[in-house]
């Protein structure tokens, strides 16, 4: 249930009447806009939105610079894992190039070897 309980038409009118005349009586007794005292208030507040702007507009440069500095740090990252992965395979590959010529001196001493004997046998 409301909390008004109008009885008939002529009480709501009447309600209705002296609410609208309140808001205006409330309306004509606020200061004017050049009053020096509302000036000073909108000036106050015009300091505090730029104020605040300014830390905001701070906060997203900070923020920019953080992920632009982390992205750089990932990058750094990302290259010297790559630049030791290159070193790693550069050293497999000579690794296996070693091996591979250690095996083909080794295959070639036994031929000779093999070589030698029948040579060695044939002549006897």
């Amino acid at each position: 249930m409301s909390a008004f309980d109008y009885r008939n038409f002529d009480d709501r009118r009447k309600n209705s009447a002296s609410a609208k005349q309140m808001l205006l009586e409330k309306f004509k007794a606020r200061p004017p806009a050049d009053d020096p005292d509302m000036v000073a208030k909108a000036q106050a507040r015009a300091a505090i939105a730029r104020a605040r702007d300014e830390r905001t507009r701070e906060r997203e440069a900070a923020r920019i610079a953080a992920e632009k500095k982390a992205a750089e740090e990932k990058r750094a990252r990302e290259e010297a894992e790559l630049a030791a992965q290159i070193a790693r395979e550069e050293e497999e590959t000579r690794l296996a190039a070693e091996r591979k010529a250690i095996d083909l001196a080794e295959k070639k001493a036994q031929r000779d070897a093999r070589y030698a004997a029948r040579k060695a046998k044939a002549r006897r």
